[in-house]
């Protein structure tokens, strides 16, 4: 038998992941050991802490963990342009907060509305349409709307070490999720082309749906209620329902995936649980206890004792971008 022969039935016999490069854009340290040895455990057949493959589910949360959440949040900047855009139509809005203050580029104004002004501002933009023609302005927002700092397009501001944090996992057998505070209608459009994971593995907040005819064509229409709020508790909440299994490995970079951060670990057998703390100002953004967006307070105080991941930005990571020199 040849030696080129004798190389590929070497390479056919190997498990799937055994030539997949083990998280190149982190630098060698504690974080990626302590990833790439869990993995190992768990994949391992015959090891105590072996994991059978059906039951490696791993939850990320999106905003500030798979990707940019500063200046502010992706799907804010998405309302803020469908305001600007239907403006036309609503004249009153000219007099009437928040809008008066997204009109007048006033973002401190728009936040003195608080959380009753966010609501009535997801539900003048996200309803009244059915669920393809939101899918459609959102895909549309996404080909053409840019990040301020960076001018670059939303879908491309991933963080590429949780990309190869993803592919990895993969490629060890596991499956992926997303479990975010985010509209999940609002995600699901890009999360494939951005992160490898599917529609139907996104779970995030929704809002109420109905099913009508049009003519005789069957469609659902967004109606202006909101039906779950997939942030906080919320989030064990979710995955339990759309899901359906305790996750073995999460993600998360806020106070706002702190339970679920706490359910996964609290679950039997081998568990991982990692935040991904922002730090890198000159790349990226650093921020966490007073932040408006991506508020980490008291899950970074929890994180030692809890022996959570905490991964440092500045520290841990080659690159931020796909796109950085």
């Amino acid at each position: 038998m040849s030696r080129c022969v004798c190389f590929l039935l070497l390479f056919l016999l190997l498990p799937v992941g055994a030539f997949a490069q083990e998280l190149p854009s982190w630098n060698d340290g504690q974080s990626k050991q302590a990833i790439v040895e869990f993995v190992k455990k768990v994949t391992t057949e015959g090891n105590a802490d072996y994991v059978a493959p059906e039951d490696r589910i791993a939850v990320f949360d999106n905003d500030g963990t798979l990707w940019t959440e500063q200046p502010f949040y992706f799907q804010l900047g998405f309302i803020l342009d469908r305001v600007k855009a239907l403006a036309p139509e609503h004249p009153e809005w000219k007099e009437k907060e928040p809008f008066k203050s997204i009109l007048s580029g006033d973002l401190k104004g728009m936040a003195k509305s608080g959380e009753r002004g966010i609501v009535e501002l997801a539900m003048e933009t996200h309803a009244g349409m059915t669920t393809d023609e939101f899918r459609e302005i959102v895909v549309d927002w996404f080909a053409t709307a840019k990040h301020p700092k960076t001018g670059k397009p939303y879908n491309e501001m991933t963080f590429l070490p949780m990309r190869e944090l993803l592919d990895y996992l993969r490629a060890n057998g596991f499956k992926t999720f997303i479990v975010s505070g985010g509209g999940v209608e609002f995600m699901r459009p890009i999360t494939e082309k951005a992160y490898g994971i599917p529609p139907e593995q996104v779970v995030g907040s929704t809002i109420t749906t109905q099913y009508a005819l049009v003519g005789d064509t069957p469609v659902l229409n967004r109606l202006p209620k909101i039906d779950f709020v997939d942030d906080g508790p919320g989030k064990p909440v979710g995955i339990n329902k759309f899901i359906g299994r305790r996750p073995i490995f999460a993600a998360g970079n806020s106070d706002g995936d702190y339970e679920m951060l706490r359910w996964v670990m609290a679950g039997k057998g081998p568990h991982f649980a990692m935040i991904v703390h922002h730090t890198d100002a000159d790349r990226e953004y650093a921020y966490d206890r007073k932040s408006d967006f991506g508020k980490l307070d008291k899950a970074l105080d929890e994180a030692t004792t809890r022996n959570w991941l905490l991964v440092d930005m500045k520290a841990d990571w080659k690159k931020i971008y796909a796109f950085d020199q």
